[in-house]
């Protein structure tokens, strides 16, 4: 069970990073956000997550590679996902920040359950 769940996780933060490496949308969201060097900021989520994703998918280092990524979630809330909160309401923050906190509390039971493979 743990394998798979180490195979699901890898997979939506390697997809979500090769993503924000080649959609320039996300350039742009992290603009708006007001994040200094959004750029740079970009490229380093980017590459935490393709690197920790890939470490977990492989079973390797799965402790210590879901401390960036949980990090960079409530990052995510905070930034992308907060202003519905406070701008639409409970409901649409809810169901706009679902698969954050999906991810949230994955990644804690990785941490909790799972120390993962050394090379």
């Amino acid at each position: 069970m743990a394998t798979w769940l180490c195979y699901a996780v890898g997979y939506v933060f390697i997809t979500s990073g090769v993503i924000k490496l080649i959609d320039t949308d996300f350039r742009a969201a992290f603009y708006s956000f007001g994040i200094p060097s959004h750029q740079t900021t970009l490229l380093l989520v980017a590459l935490v997550e393709i690197g920790c994703g890939a470490l977990i998918a492989c079973g390797m280092y799965v402790r210590k590679a879901t401390i960036p990524l949980i990090v960079i979630m409530i990052g995510a809330l905070y930034f992308s996902k907060l202003p519905y909160l406070v701008n639409e309401g409970i409901l649409t923050f809810l169901f706009q920040s679902r698969l954050d906190i999906v991810m949230i509390i994955l990644l804690l039971q990785l941490y909790k359950h799972v120390p993962g493979k050394k090379f």
